[in-house]
């Protein structure tokens, strides 16, 4: 979820259990998805889906520097929080990984099936992603994306040490966790404190934020981090496999920084 606005051409529809009615918008060749608000959920470039076409959800990808060149692809990838599916489609299509997403709201699932081209490899779950977690195989997961925000778009609806601990129960070892949090709200710090008490303070991440305040936190269980060389030929694979979807790899080596204990995010 990003606290980007664009100009909005709503497409109501009702919506049971007082979960929050599902909205479109187009602007500029981009459909967005809203959650009953003008907070942006996520979005599509809709002559090419599989673009990410979103600036933080592509810094939510950061997490395969971290996984050595020879094993991206590999293992199973989770979504807490579908929004308009860009990292499903990535996960599925592009790095063709068994892909299972978590998603509350039914609306945002129908919607994503006819509107974001969700794919049909997909494994679609509707239910809280909590409830997902306490039943999920532990140590099955080699990339897990949280980005669970309601449509007030105030803090992570599921941001506790606890849920964190858990995220981390379902990795498996040098499995990694990308989270988007709101770097310039007041929440941050401590967010990424319960993220870093979860994890360790030497296997948490984050990256600059984005220009509208997202700022992405990578954690680790087990990562063994190379040297920089590794690494930027890493970004350099990465850039030349999917730098025309829009991941800049390379410009995220440039963002990265370790966790420290009092942290705050960098303007």
């Amino acid at each position: 979820m990003t606290n980007t606005r664009t100009p909005t051409r709503a497409q109501p529809r009702p919506q049971p259990r007082s979960l929050p009615a599902v909205t479109l918008s187009e602007h500029d060749g981009v459909r967005y998805l809203h959650l009953d608000s003008i907070w942006i959920q996520g979005g599509m470039r809709i002559r090419k889906p599989q673009v990410v076409e979103i600036d933080y959800v592509q810094r939510m990808l950061a997490s395969l520097l971290w996984l050595p060149a020879e094993s991206v692809g590999q293992g199973q990838a989770v979504q807490l929080g579908l929004g308009a599916g860009a990292i499903t489609r990535f996960t599925a299509v592009q790095l063709a990984m068994a892909t299972t997403v978590v998603e509350i709201n039914p609306q945002v699932i129908e919607v994503n099936a006819s509107w974001f081209h969700l794919p049909a490899a997909a494994e679609v779950v509707r239910g809280d992603a909590a409830d997902w977690l306490a039943q999920a195989t532990p140590g099955s997961v080699r990339l897990l994306h949280v980005d669970l925000y309601d449509e007030e778009a105030a803090a992570p609806v599921l941001d506790s040490e606890g849920f964190y601990r858990d995220c981390r129960a379902v990795l498996e070892e040098g499995g990694l966790m990308s989270v988007n949090l709101f770097g310039r709200h007041a929440s941050f710090h401590g967010s990424i404190a319960r993220i870093a008490a979860a994890f360790g303070s030497h296997q948490v991440w984050s990256l600059r934020p984005t220009r509208e305040g997202n700022t992405v936190v990578v954690a680790g269980r087990g990562v063994v981090v190379p040297d920089r060389d590794v690494l930027a030929a890493r970004a350099a694979l990465i850039e030349a496999r999917f730098g025309a979807l829009k991941l800049p790899a390379r410009k995220w080596l440039r963002m990265v920084r370790p966790y420290t204990p009092l942290d705050v995010s960098p303007d």
